[in-house]
This record gives C-alpha cells, sequence and structure tokens, in this order.
C-alpha cells in the first residue's frame, strides 16, 4: 500500500446537518452518512493513518485530528471511516470515530475536529443552547483580537451586545471528567487572552464540545497545561462563560445531551 508523500493535509469531509432541529430529543442532531468498520494500524505524519476496513483491505485515510489525540489513539482499536469519491480528493477515506473504554464501557468518540465547528453552526441557527439567551445575525471566522490577526469561531448579535463564541474539541477524559487541553497549547492561551479583554463591552463564550457520551463533568487539563487552566479560572472569574456542551457519538450521527458540570 504505497503512503503519501506529502505532509499537506487532503481535503476536508462534507457531512451534511438535518436541515430543521428534531423534535423528538432522542432523534439525532447531526447525522452521517454511512461509516466503514475497521481497525487503526498506525498514525503517521500528522495527517495520515493506515485503516484496516472489514473487507480486510488496508486504506490511507485522511486524519483531520492533528493533535496527540491523547487516549484515542492506540493501534488495534475500532474506528468507524467515511468514504468520498470526488476525483480531487488526495484521499477517498477519512477518520472520524474512533471506540474508547474508559468507563467500564466501549463509547464512539469522535475524531474528526472539523465536525464540532460544523455542528455548532447548525446548533447556533437553531438555538438548541438556551444558556446563550436571545441572538440573531450568526457570523462565521470573524477577526478580532489585539492585533486583529485572529479569528473567533463565531459570532451572534445579543440583545445589547454581540457575543462571541469560540469552540474547542473535547475528547481527552479521567473516568467521567472531560479535559482540554491534553497539550500546551499556547494558540489556546491567547484565545481565551482575547476573549476576555473583549469583556464587558462584549460577552464572551467558550464552548467546550464534548465529542463523547461517557463525561458528565468538565475542567481544564491543568497537567497538560497549567497555564490553560489558570487563565481560564481569571477569564471565568472577570465575566467569561464557559459551556460544556456534552453529545452522544455513535457511527448514526450525534446527540445532544446538554451541559455537563463545570469544576474549575
Amino acid at each position: 500500500m504505497p503512503r503519501p508523500n506529502s505532509t499537506k493535509p487532503p481535503s476536508k469531509t462534507t457531512t451534511q446537518p438535518l436541515a430543521s432541529p428534531p423534535t423528538d430529543p432522542a432523534a439525532l442532531l447531526y447525522p452521517f452518512a454511512p461509516l466503514l468498520p475497521g481497525i487503526v494500524r498506525n498514525r503517521y505524519k500528522r495527517f495520515f493513518a493506515d485503516i484496516e476496513l472489514a473487507s480486510g483491505e488496508t486504506v490511507v485515510a485522511h486524519c483531520p485530528n492533528t493533535g496527540p489525540m491523547t487516549g484515542l489513539y492506540e493501534p488495534g482499536r475500532r474506528v468507524m471511516v467515511s468514504q468520498n469519491d470526488d476525483p480531487k480528493r488526495k484521499l477517498k477515506y477519512t477518520w472520524e470515530l474512533v471506540e474508547c473504554n474508559d468507563n467500564g464501557a466501549p463509547v464512539w468518540v469522535g475524531a474528526n475536529t472539523a465536525l464540532p465547528n460544523r455542528v455548532m453552526r447548525w446548533v447556533l441557527e437553531n438555538k438548541l443552547i438556551p444558556e446563550l439567551g436571545d441572538y440573531r445575525d450568526i457570523q462565521s471566522e470573524v477577526k478580532y483580537g489585539t492585533d486583529g490577526k485572529s479569528r473567533v469561531d463565531f459570532v451572534v448579535q445579543g440583545p445589547d451586545r454581540p457575543i462571541y463564541i469560540e469552540v474547542k474539541n473535547t475528547t481527552w477524559v479521567e473516568g467521567s471528567l472531560a479535559l482540554f487541553p491534553d497539550t500546551v497549547t499556547t494558540r489556546g492561551q491567547k484565545h481565551i487572552r482575547e476573549l476576555q479583554a473583549l469583556l464587558p463591552g462584549c460577552r464572551a463564550v467558550m464552548v467546550y464540545f464534548i465529542n463523547r457520551g461517557d463525561c458528565d463533568r468538565f475542567s481544564p487539563g491543568d497537567q497538560r497545561d497549567p497555564k490553560y487552566g489558570e487563565l481560564l479560572r481569571a477569564a471565568v472569574q472577570a465575566g467569561l462563560d464557559v459551556l460544556p456542551c456534552s453529545f452522544d457519538v455513535s457511527p448514526a450521527g450525534l446527540r445532544y445531551r446538554g451541559l455537563a458540570e463545570l469544576v474549575l
């Protein structure tokens, strides 16, 4: 099986959410197109993974998660991949889910870090998080910050001031406690500083997208980045809102579970 030579990331997948919010709380919030089961054999050059499909064929899949994947990547684990036959794509497969067992039972965990922002856009459009209050005019990837070079994931217009929303994919756990980050992140530290600098003229919200259904609490990952935890706690004291949004994940799709408990 030939391996790609380039370290440039392949094209992204395009899983589409529902066009309208589900009326049944048990209904899928975000359905996946049919996924293929496999076993992860190797991950390399950040963007690539060797996946053995159920057919016995081993394929090279795009790995959208370029971080350490703490607690997720382990050769031999069950995974799910999506398939896209667009001839313009360098790789036709994308690693979407991985099965973990941190709390006594197997659970599917989202491995695609591009997914949370797509889901959150739809969640915002359908106003599924009551804690955000009333708002309108959703914008994505808005420039902000002291140097004007940063981009916040979303800005919405609240009743009396803009609301800046940053989304962080969260998959590292200790028992039922979800943790972020799983490595030192100077970029994440900068995001906290810049969100805090917006206060009080704007509302600032940090959404931790808990991409697995076996966690009921969230804390900053002090063991991996104590500075991040220090900055987050200071920002909360200054008025930053933290929303740890929890999702059930399965090969069928995602369901919103509500907010996990914030433990600072």
